[in-house]
């Protein structure tokens, strides 16, 4: 299978602030001082209950091819920024550090460590753009794709989205992550290619318009395509003019051949009114096996409405708000981001890994510091119930009550009783080589579907006022955190 690695270098998608922080430790000799960071967000997309973690994979593409060719140390050398020395050190530089995540498609929750990079600083350093780039952008559209297969409640779901993309890379690891969030398939032939994603895709309105009529437009597409003829019915008039030009052409050219009408296609006007309407007109010409997709700006939202006015949709082809992740609530242009961020939590003095935090005056900027582990808890019914902090060498005992704090709640006597905790992330990358298999495309969206059916509480998957899952810390974790925010804070004051 193609890999992205495969096409390119893309070590270089960095920003210069990585080169020049790592140029600098490179000159005070620090390039060996282990260091941790955790990547984590801070808010859900569409004020929503959870994000999918979607893009280790191409992380883990990154990771391995990267190195710096004799055109990318010639071109920073023009930037006349960096020492020699330094440069002479990147032409031979691969990654030497350790990398835990959460496997791909695991359901995530603002302010856990969703990875942990444990390496030398250098090296840790120029991960970070990447990283954070790839899980940004598919997080944010399998999050999306979740959503709107949710709503269209079991009809199907397909990306068109590649030309509403933002680039071309985005439309093929957006299709990439459409799939993991559900989608059926992708218009975007390279995805297919690529990832072994369903392709389908019929005809644009040139396709009608180039023909003298309506007709012998469709004629012609259903003489080529027998076996899958789909229709676009809105070019002119589909009531009017689409739908009665389709039945003409299911009875006249297909049913000669002994082939069925497979579809029509509505891209524009009032989806719910025509769909009805087209729906009496196939049925009354006997072709009740004819699917009516439709198109045109779609998201979890307008689905929904859909759906309420019980609308005669088998499928949607959604576009630009599937592969942007963009919000049909336009107040506020924020619902459509992830933003992931990469912070530092602990620096390795003496042999021993001491934690660091960054304080903010915004309380939801104060990270979680030190060497960690995530847990999901499950209740007894197999249902998640929380997700718990702890520190890294905490021996987590679930066979009776286990005490816990809420941080937003601290002062509450807590325990999870009959309860499983599994720790959430694995080693992925020991000391620059990978040690852990990578599921396939099929597994992850299965992986996903599991999560969603099965553990995931349906509170959690609303659209609007979602229940928010409960972010627990152990009481030694806490304490460590407490005792770090009165330190720095003394220091501040």
């Amino acid at each position: 299978m193609m890999k992205q690695a495969d096409q390119r270098n893309l070590t270089m998608v960095m920003d210069l602030y990585e080169l020049t922080m790592a140029n600098g430790y490179f000159n005070d000799g620090d390039m060996e001082t282990r260091v941790a960071f955790d990547v984590f967000y801070r808010k859900n997309p569409d004020r929503g209950g959870f994000t999918i973690f979607a893009g280790l994979e191409q992380i883990v593409e990154y990771v391995e091819d990267l190195h710096f060719s004799d055109g990318d140390i010639a071109y920073l050398r023009s930037l006349d920024t960096f020492t020699d020395a330094f440069l002479d050190y990147l032409k031979k530089f691969q990654f030497r550090g350790d990398i835990y995540a959460f496997p791909e498609g695991t359901i995530m929750y603002p302010n856990e460590p969703v990875i942990t990079v444990v390496a030398p600083l250098i090296d840790a350093q120029l991960v970070e753009t990447a990283i954070l780039t790839q899980i940004n952008h598919q997080s944010l559209v399998a999050t999306k794709t979740a959503r709107i297969v949710r709503a269209a409640e079991g009809k199907m779901v397909s990306d068109f989205g590649a030309r509403r993309a933002h680039n071309m890379d985005a439309a093929v690891y957006g299709a990439r992550a459409s799939y993991i969030g559900g989608a059926a398939g992708t218009a975007t032939v390279l995805a297919g290619q690529m990832f072994g994603i369903p392709v389908s895709g019929t005809m644009a309105h040139s396709w009608v318009m180039y023909y003298e009529d309506e007709f012998e437009a469709f004629k012609n597409y259903a003489v080529n395509y027998p076996d899958n003829t789909v229709l676009l019915v809105d070019t002119y008039d589909t009531i009017q003019s689409g739908i009665p030009n389709a039945i003409r052409v299911a009875h006249e050219v297909l049913e000669p051949m002994g082939k069925r009408l497979r579809g029509v296609r509505i891209d524009s006007g009032d989806l719910a009114y025509q769909s009805s309407k087209v729906r009496r007109m196939l049925d009354e010409e006997g072709l009740e096996d004819c699917r009516i997709i439709v198109s045109n700006s779609l998201d979890e939202h307008t689905i929904s409405s859909l759906n309420i006015q019980k609308a005669c949709i088998d499928g949607y082809g959604v576009g630009e708000r599937l592969i942007t992740g963009a919000t049909s609530d336009y107040s506020d242009d924020t619902l459509a981001l992830l933003g992931a961020v990469y912070k530092i939590a602990a620096v390795e003095e003496n042999g021993v890994f001491v934690p660091r935090i960054k304080i903010s005056g915004t309380v939801e900027k104060i990270t979680n510091p030190g060497l960690k582990k995530v847990y999901r808890i499950y209740d007894q019914n197999g249902k998640a119930k929380a997700d718990l902090i702890a520190k890294a060498d905490e021996e987590i005992d679930m066979s009776g009550e286990f005490r816990f704090v809420d941080p937003q709640m601290p002062w509450r006597n807590l325990k999870f009783t009959n309860c499983t905790a599994k720790s959430l992330q694995v080693k992925v990358f020991d000391k620059g080589k990978r040690v852990y298999e990578l599921p396939t495309l099929e597994e992850i969206r299965s992986y996903v579907k599991r999560q969603l059916g099965e553990e995931i509480w349906e509170e959690e998957q609303r659209f609007n006022n979602p229940h928010v899952h409960y972010m627990d810390m152990t009481p030694d974790y806490y304490d460590l955190k407490m005792s770090l925010l009165h330190e720095k804070g003394k220091a501040t004051s």
